[in-house]
């Protein structure tokens, strides 16, 4: 089987290098505390794009920190009573894209939020400050101030805030909330089902942002990853910090939010993969104890998986 990390055997026993902060949970805890503490102050804006069949609008709500979240919301425009949703995150350094991709979706009767990450390239604001780096790169930033300013921290708890927004409209049903994603929005899936654990299914595709060290083991800090060698080569040239870096990476390891998951999970994989590599995304799965599977392409990399976006909405439809 083509592979360009480990045998596939050793890939489903994989449980990953980079290290664990002590206090992981009290972490988050704390993280999630000052979400339920913001006055999200939602605004719904009736978009200029309508269609015959979907009502949408563009959605806004005051995340941590106080930046203002954009999401792109459709829903079915004529429904009897409440029906599921699907909560959707983009790719790393992008946007949600065009409406049409709501629609699949909106057809089968499903209202839709489309996050766009904030600093990214959709409508959200980035209002942190932060001391230290700010030359290139969402992993990097906050490295050299408090943990609880890593930007990743924020956008995780934009995901768990956006599903839960999700849940109090009254033409959706809270427990039919789905997530899905690939890449950065796969990643983002993940940290979205575990930091809001009522999300009752997810998909997450080729899954970015995890096991840091792995990949840098692997000489893939390039592409996706590029800014953690930039990191070390501008601040730590001769990695005296090394250890600590990777510890505080740890904070924004999707691999250790992996277990908080209750909801359903369908996961896609390329084995040729050198942008996430394998390794990193089975150590994310392979911590997930809720029920799972996996849809393996061997000879694809970080690429269109074929028939799985079709796999996808068959998860969602199962009862």
């Amino acid at each position: 089987m083509p592979t360009i990390d480990m045998p596939l055997h050793e890939l489903k026993t994989y449980s990953g290098i980079n290290p664990r902060p002590s206090d992981f949970d009290d972490y988050w805890e704390r993280a999630l505390n000052e979400m339920r503490q913001v006055d999200a102050a939602i605004e719904l804006v009736p978009s200029s794009f309508q269609t015959p069949t979907a009502e949408c609008f563009d959605l806004y709500f005051t995340g941590v920190k106080g930046a203002r979240i954009h999401v792109k919301y459709a829903r079915p425009r004529h429904s009897n009573g409440p029906h599921p949703a699907v909560v959707q995150f983009h790719g790393y350094t992008g946007s949600v894209g065009d409406w049409q991709d709501r629609l699949i979706y909106v057809s089968l009767g499903y209202s839709v939020f489309a996050m766009d990450c904030r600093g990214q390239g959709g409508g959200s604001e980035d209002s942190g400050s932060v001391k230290g780096n700010t030359h290139h790169g969402h992993i990097i930033r906050g490295l050299d101030d408090s943990e609880d300013q890593l930007l990743f921290r924020h956008i995780f708890l934009d995901t768990a805030q956006i599903a839960g927004i999700a849940m109090e409209m009254p033409e959706v049903d809270p427990k039919r909330v789905y997530a899905m994603g690939g890449s950065q929005g796969g990643a983002l899936t993940i940290a979205c089902a575990a930091l809001e654990p009522r999300v009752a299914k997810l998909a997450p595709v080729f899954p970015f942002l995890s096991d840091y060290r792995r990949v840098w083991d692997m000489d893939l800090d390039k592409d996706a990853y590029a800014e953690l060698r930039t990191f070390f080569r501008h601040f730590d040239p001769q990695h005296k910090r090394e250890d600590e870096i990777f510890e505080r990476l740890g904070y924004i390891d999707i691999q250790y939010l992996a277990n908080r998951i209750k909801g359903d999970v369908l996961m896609g994989v390329g084995l040729m993969d050198t942008i996430c590599p394998p390794s990193s995304q089975f150590a994310a799965y392979n911590k997930i104890t809720a029920p799972k599977r996996l849809e393996i392409y061997p000879d694809f990399g970080h690429e269109w998986l074929p028939g799985l976006n079709d796999k996808v909405i068959e998860f969602f439809l199962e009862e």
